[in-house]
């Protein structure tokens, strides 16, 4: 290997050097057995962050207008992430969204196919609420809160 081709490769990234080596990384999704596209085939990320901004900024609304009432209390953040907290365990739980999903055409639904079971939501939530695992994402570009939980974010449309 010459050294503009080393060079070409830190440049370009790891993907594309093992990709140069011969390593197919297929679609994201294709070892789920998802779609490439289309209804079914994992959620782009940029729909992902617009559905959890929706769904913060409507736990904040609720935390603010019902429970603290700017009181100067407690943060209405802290409130907030209860509220997402029970939002994301009841919501997914049972129709497998959330409102801000629902609105930007998501679902959430385990790798077989079927609804999350309660207790894979609850997991699912709770590492949401952290932060950090929905951050931490694989090749699939599933969070690492999707992957404890086996879950995966799909399009309905």
């Amino acid at each position: 290997m010459d050294n503009r081709q080393v060079i070409g490769s830190w440049l370009s990234g790891p993907r594309a050097a093992a990709e140069d080596m011969g390593a197919d990384f297929g679609y994201r999704g294709e070892r789920l057995g998802l779609p490439e596209q289309g209804p079914g085939s994992i959620a782009p990320l940029g729909r992902r962050f617009g559905a959890l901004f929706i769904d913060w900024s409507l736990c904040m609304l609720i935390a603010y207008g019902l429970i603290t009432r700017g009181d100067g209390g407690t943060p209405t953040g802290n409130w907030a992430l209860l509220v997402l907290l029970v939002l994301s365990v009841l919501t997914v739980g049972t129709v497998g969204a959330t409102p801000g999903k629902r609105l930007l055409g998501l679902r959430v639904i385990s790798v077989d196919g079927e609804r999350l079971g309660f207790g894979r939501v609850v997991l699912r939530s709770a590492l949401l609420c952290l932060a950090v695992p929905p951050l931490v994402w694989d090749r699939d570009g599933r969070g690492l809160h999707d992957r404890l939980a086996r879950a995966v974010q799909v399009r309905t449309h």
